[in-house]
């Protein structure tokens, strides 16, 4: 398999979740001094993998939960955010203008701030109240802060349980995913390397995934043209450019959202015979209890397009590293 070390693979979804406890201790001491409401703060992938949390804890919890885009912060200001708030980003280099500078503008009207900065000298680092840092693990990061946030209001009783399980079994079971994965990634590659244009639904937790694979994978990293829609909006206007060729590609979790994708998939089965269903439930996961699968069909979808992605730069030859203009010019 090209570029497949599952002694590397686990240890990152290790690390990963060995960050719990200062998590834990971040979240714990923020509860204590009390929450008005929770701010989900990003930009680009950051921002989807804050849509995804905040669907995540949206359907538990009875918090104010938000979702905001950096650069729209900085040019209309939320008068929700303020003291009483507290935020959650991420950043690889902790230099992103518009998050550096959405940063500031939140903790100037107050707001209390959890960094997961994957360099702990950059910028950013200093500027949260809470910096953790650990390379990669994004979503993980954000799904166990919502997690342990949800703990403490008492909505999400399975924690121990459900961590106790993630900690033995997560990332040997994603790993097996990956392995599992790459057949079909092979054959979806060839089928899909050469589309002018291919369009991507989801829904739930799963959506934020899907706007970021079709955005930040398919268009930055293999400048391949994408369109990505949410399923529930899918039969509001895309329903009506499909056509037997029409390539698409439906990512489908296990969460209370999974009834969209499948109305999407049933009008697919009538009028297409280009589509393909990227399903968490056709990958074993056997250290986790089936109910606790739609806490984590992201990252089971994750390891799927992990092993598209490599299979795509391996059969077209363009390395994934490789940018035009992002960090190249100023714009």
């Amino acid at each position: 398999m090209y570029k497949y070390d599952e002694q590397e693979l686990t240890g990152l979804y290790r690390s990963g979740l060995s960050l719990r406890n200062q998590i834990e201790a971040v979240v714990d001491k923020v509860w204590e001094k009390g929450i008005r409401n929770i701010l989900w703060l990003g930009i680009g992938g950051t921002w989807a993998s804050c849509m995804q949390a905040a669907v995540h804890m949206r359907e538990k919890s009875l918090l104010e939960i938000f979702v905001e885009n950096a650069a729209e912060y900085l040019t209309t200001r939320n008068r929700r955010i303020g003291e009483g708030t507290f935020a959650v980003i991420s950043s690889v280099t902790g230099t992103t203008a518009e998050m550096v500078e959405a940063v500031k503008k939140a903790r100037e009207a107050g707001a209390e701030i959890l960094g997961f900065i994957d360099k702990a000298d950059a910028p950013l680092a200093s500027m949260v109240d809470h910096c953790i840092s650990c390379p990669k693990n994004e979503q993980l990061k954000f799904f166990m802060a919502a997690d342990r946030l949800m703990y403490r209001e008492g909505v999400f009783p399975e924690y121990d349980c459900f961590y106790a399980q993630m900690d033995a079994h997560l990332a040997e079971d994603l790993a097996a995913v990956e392995k599992k994965a790459d057949f079909f990634a092979e054959a979806f590659t060839e089928k899909h390397k050469d589309d002018t244009l291919t369009y991507f639904v989801g829904a739930g937790a799963l959506y934020g995934a899907t706007y970021s694979y079709a955005m930040c994978y398919w268009e930055e990293m293999h400048w391949m043209r994408t369109k990505s829609i949410h399923a529930a909006e899918f039969f509001h206007g895309m329903l009506e450019i499909i056509n037997e060729d029409t390539p698409v590609v439906v990512l489908q979790g296990e969460d209370s959202q999974r009834p969209l994708t499948e109305r999407v998939i049933r009008f697919l089965q009538k009028v297409n015979r280009n589509y393909t269903v990227i399903d968490s439930r056709d990958y074993e996961m056997p250290g986790i209890s089936d109910s606790y699968r739609g806490y984590i069909s992201h990252l089971i979808v994750h390891a799927v397009t992990n092993r598209i992605d490599l299979n795509l730069e391996q059969k077209t030859g363009h390395d994934m590293e490789i940018r035009r203009y992002y960090r190249k010019v100023d714009y």
